[in-house]
């Protein structure tokens, strides 16, 4: 189970449809949970453990060097232990989004209908 979160400036380029690119500021994240059957309510998947918390900072200038002007950092488990034994492990981050969301400024994720 996933929740997508934004903060102030990338919830109105969302809105918007000024995502590619996102502008410099937006922070994106995404929180995982395995999940579970509510033991109140069958029908319903709740969360239940948190597998990790991932986070994408847009600094077109800071982060020019990882050609994706995006800093990446991830944390793992309930403990959420910091992911990566040095900053090199957003190689991992940029290798995973190239193939299916370098066209969209990296982002897998884009805004949900609000109408």
């Amino acid at each position: 189970m996933r929740v997508i979160l934004g903060n102030d400036i990338a919830v109105k380029a969302a809105r918007a449809g000024q995502t590619n690119p996102w502008p410099d500021g937006a922070i994106v994240a995404k929180v995982a949970w395995s999940e579970k059957q509510d033991e109140l309510w069958p029908a319903a998947v709740v969360p239940d453990k948190l597998l990790n918390a991932e986070f994408m900072f847009k600094d077109s200038k800071r982060f020019a060097d990882n050609g994706t002007g995006w800093g990446w950092a991830r944390w793992v488990g309930p403990d959420r232990e910091p992911y990566g034994k040095d900053a090199n492990f957003e190689k991992e981050c940029i290798d995973c989004h190239a193939p299916a969301a370098e066209d969209r400024d990296w982002v897998f994720t884009h805004g949900a209908a609000m109408r």
